[in-house]
Formats: structure tokens, sequence, C-alpha cells
């Protein structure tokens, strides 16, 4: 045939966009610049995963611009160096029909093919149309993830998890405050999100930290290029009686590309090289992970707005604690206060004994932070290093807090560090 007729799902229109900056990885593997007998086992995983997922992207912007016959050739290729990439061997697959019959959805195959491989194709599927609605759908320009409510110049890196776009963000943090360097398309939970009991198989949702980096040498194959541990779950969790363990964001299987949107016993995987990416760039303990099920992007001077109710509150509690009036500190703290197993009338003592070993004085928040979770309550989660008047260092702090009626009170306070 002379032309190719391809036209599944109005998915052409879409494709002929941007690349978005996910695709950074294919900047330094570049795809269309290495040789089509370029032999995998030559490669290391996460240079081969790279060149996969760069070499995919690069055929979906041939048929949205129409190069059908480039985008053949560059899919035969990808297909006989990887025959693993199942969703390059689907597009393939496509543009291969489309030479003699019109294709109107991705894996278009005929219905005897269809009922052996119905559910791997489904899966490919959603992987395909979660891919192509990132490239279609960008956050807006500047805008940052609404929790992002005030970040200290300590933190140099935020993660931002929309799960209903299988999309994972990362944020750089400087002096102008959060610009979105990359995004990578993820897989979470098998049912879906906001986990609530061991094995549920759904990924949670809230504002957590990356506690480790686990060293791959210690992890099975299944984890690919490493494992970094969230803390699920977190302060907020366990108050409302959420259980499991184990939620990490992982790599895949030497030699797997494809994965659907929803595959995970809870945890967000990533490709290898995306992975090693993440791991590279942020901190232990101190870099912030927001897993919501729709972010909501603002721009910064709205969620600055959206704090300065909450900082009246903290900066209200701050002076209490300088004037060195125990009973006027304790009035804010929720009656359900917890610390580490403590409750309000058990922990009380300690706060007595810490203000009067200090007799009075200032106290300074230095390199505070606060980010806001809102659901069925309206959460702030703080961090900040607490400085007595005349010394140069004090103990890291969290609290989380809570909007009860008009008034914030604290539930749980900690030493961090």
């Amino acid at each position: 045939m002379k032309h190719f007729n391809l036209s599944f799902s109005g998915v052409v229109c879409a494709l002929a966009l941007v690349l978005p900056a996910h695709a950074n990885t294919a900047k330094k593997h570049d795809f269309a610049a290495a040789p089509a007998t370029l032999a995998p086992k030559k490669l290391g995983n996460a240079i081969q995963a790279g060149l996969a997922e760069a070499g995919l992207i690069e055929i979906y912007r041939l048929i949205g611009q129409g190069h059908n016959r480039e985008a053949l050739n560059r899919a035969e290729q990808l297909v006989q160096s990887y025959p693993s990439f199942q969703l390059a061997q689907l597009v393939y697959g496509d543009l291969l029909a489309a030479r003699t019959r019109s294709v109107k959805v991705m894996g278009d195959v005929p219905g005897e093919m269809l009922k052996a491989g119905e559910t791997t194709l489904g899966e490919l599927r959603d992987e395909s149309q979660m891919r192509l609605k990132a490239l279609r759908e960008r956050p807006p320009s500047a805008a940052v993830p609404s929790q992002f409510l005030s970040l200290s110049s300590r933190i140099k890196h935020a993660i931002a998890v929309d799960t209903s776009r299988s999309r994972l963000y990362l944020f750089e943090n400087g002096p102008t405050g959060l610009t979105l360097v990359a995004d990578y398309y993820i897989s979470v939970g098998k049912s879906g999100w906001e986990k609530s009991v061991e094995g549920d198989l759904r990924t949670p949702l809230g504002i957590y930290f990356i506690t480790s980096n686990l060293d791959p040498k210690s992890l099975r194959d299944f984890y690919g290029s490493g494992a970094l541990p969230i803390n699920y779950p977190n302060i907020l969790d366990a108050r409302r009686g959420k259980t499991g363990s184990g939620i990490w964001l992982h790599g895949t299987p030497p030699g797997q590309f494809s994965r659907p949107p929803l595959a995970t016993d809870g945890c967000l995987v990533l490709s290898n090289p995306d992975l090693e990416k993440i791991i590279q760039t942020v901190a232990i303990r101190t870099t912030p992970i927001v897993i919501s099920q729709k972010l909501n992007w603002v721009a910064p001077h709205s969620a600055r707005s959206d704090g300065k109710q909450f900082e009246k509150a903290l900066s209200a509690w701050q002076s209490a604690k300088s004037s060195g009036d125990v009973e006027r500190v304790l009035d804010f703290y929720s009656q359900d206060f917890n610390s580490n197993g403590k409750t309000l009338k058990q922990w009380a003592p300690a706060l007595r004994g810490e203000m009067s070993k200090r007799q009075g004085g200032q106290i300074e928040l230095k390199d505070l932070s606060f980010m806001r979770w809102t659901d069925a309550a309206d959460t702030m989660v703080v961090t900040f290093g607490e400085v007595a008047s005349g010394a140069r260092t004090g103990p890291t702090k969290r609290q989380y807090w809570v909007r009860q009626g008009a008034h914030w009170k604290i539930f749980f306070e900690g030493v961090i560090g």
C-alpha cells in the first residue's frame, strides 16, 4: 500500500507535541542517534531502558506528525533490539496493520487473537493512554501542587505523585521556590490508592518523607535499580488506625519495560533509569513526597497566601513558648495529643521541664517548612529547628496540626533530629 490508514482513538492529533520533562533520559541516550543494530546485552540495564523509553516516545511523535512510514521503521528497530518491550510490540503491530486496513484503536487485533490476550492487551492500552495523557496534559507553567505551602531552603528537592495520572513529578527548590524539573510514568497499587490496611494492595495518600536508600545489592532483582522507602504509616495515618508497611519507590526487574498503571502491592514503581535519576538527586530524610489522588496545581503566590492564617497560629505558639507560660502553651495542644505513645497528660511534665530549664527567653524556628494535607480534615505537617535565645543549635522537631473549628491544634510533636 502507498499510504497508511491510522486513526486510533484520536491519539494522532495529540502526539505531535513537545516532549515533556520526563523525556530527559532521551537527551542522554538518544535512540534516534543510536545504531539500529544496537545490542542490548552490551548495555547496562538502565541505559537499555532509557533507550527503549526514548525510542517509544519518538515513534509516538512521528505518528502524531503523520510520518507513519518512518515510525514503522523506528518501531521495527526498537522491537528487534528489545523484543520484551511489549508496548513497543503493540505499536509496531498497529503500524504494520495500518498498511492494509484502518486501525481505529490501539492494539487493533483480530477477534480470535483478542480473546486469547484480552487482559494483557487491556493493560498495555491503559499504560499507553497514561503515557500519552502526560504528553497531552501538562501542568500549568510555573504552578506547584497546593500542598507545598512553604519549604525551607535546606530542602533541595520535593516529589509529588498524582495517582490517577500514574505520574511522579520531581521539583527543585531554589531561591525563587519550586521548579518542576522532570516527571515520570509510574505504576501504583493493583487495587488503586488510599491505603488503609495491610495487604489491601493500595498506594497510600498523604504527605510522607523518604526515610532511606536501600542498597540494590541487598534487594532481589524484582526491585530493579534500588528502593527508597517512605514513612508510611505517618503520624496522621497512625492516628486514623491505618496499618501496613514497606511502601517504597523502587525499580523494575531487569529487561522489563512495560507495566500497567495498576500493578504493584502498594509501592510506587518507576523504570530503572527514572528511579536512578531520583536516587542520585534527592536527599534522605528531608525530601517530602506528596501522594495525592489528583494534584491541585496553583500559582506559588496562591500557595503562600493559603498558609498565612496557619502562620499566625504557629507564631502565636512560638510567642507562648517564648513567654515561659506552660499553661498558655498547652492550650495549643489537642486533647487527643499523642507523642510516641504518650498522652498530653503524660507528655506535659517533659514540656514543663524543658521550659523550666530554659528559664524563659525567646525561641527561634529555623529552617521552617510546612505542608498542608486536606481530606476529611485540614492537617499541617510542620518541621523546624527550635533554637533557644543565645544558643547556636537546637533539636529538629516535627509537629502535626489539625484545624478544629476556627482554631489550629497540635496533635503530635516529636524530635526527629
